[in-house]
């Protein structure tokens, strides 16, 4: 596993900062899709390929003993719940991202709430998706924005309470348009506030909920039903 990362809790982003290489194996049903994946996680020296396979229930993956494994659900003649922990069972030690076409927010619950620790939609960028793998791998959880953001504003929408126990008024309308995607500088023109009290209240959301990135406010606000 990974065993250093690093990111700027006021900045515009998520940035991963690795210093070990990252034993990754992928599942996926289609042969020369699988390939292409491992061909894009070879472009970058910290991910190393150790194996892939059509299906969980393959001798090599407890064999290559990974430290993330990427399973594409989509189409797959194994139940979700299940695949997961065929995935557990053969690498306990292993982190398990899932890849999927289907952006419904929906299917990322079901995924998170089985077990996953990152949800990837497929229209990516391949620098995306390696971003991703390498997150996922340091240890956090990484959602598509615009799944989460989707999910967050029809809850939203539904006239649901915030839960502002932990966070403030004004700090959970910025953890809600954190988890939509947008930056510090939209937040402080949607918010008529300044940029540094944007970055201030991200510096305070990030110190109560005890997290570092952007993508693991947006995992918050969801579990917790924040908004």
């Amino acid at each position: 596993m990974l065993a250093s990362h690093c990111s700027h809790c006021s900045g515009e982003g998520d940035n991963v900062i690795t210093t070990e290489t990252a034993r990754v194996y992928v599942i996926e049903g289609q042969v020369l899709f699988g390939k292409a994946l491992c061909q894009v996680f070879s472009l970058d020296p910290t991910l190393q390929i150790v194996g892939d396979s059509e299906t969980v229930y393959s001798a090599a993956l407890a064999k290559a003993k990974p430290d993330l494994i990427l399973l594409d659900v989509d189409g797959g003649a194994v139940e979700l719940g299940e695949a997961l922990a065929a995935c557990r069972e053969a690498a306990p030690q292993a982190r398990v991202c899932v890849l999927s076409m289907r952006p419904q927010a929906e299917m990322m619950q079901c995924c998170l709430a089985a077990g996953a620790d990152g949800y990837i939609i497929k229209d990516v960028t391949p620098a995306e998706l390696i971003r991703a793998v390498k997150m996922v791998a340091a240890g956090e959880t990484y959602v598509d924005p615009r799944v989460a953001g989707g999910l967050l504003r029809r809850r939203s929408m539904s006239n649901g309470r915030p839960d502002i126990n932990e966070l403030s008024v004004r700090e959970t309308e910025v953890i809600r348009l954190i988890a939509e995607g947008l930056s510090n500088k939209e937040i402080s023109a949607r918010l008529n506030l300044s940029e540094k009290t944007i970055k201030n209240h991200v510096s305070r959301i990030f110190s109560k909920l005890n997290i570092y990135a952007r993508t693991q406010a947006a995992v918050h606000a969801i579990k917790m039903g924040l908004v």
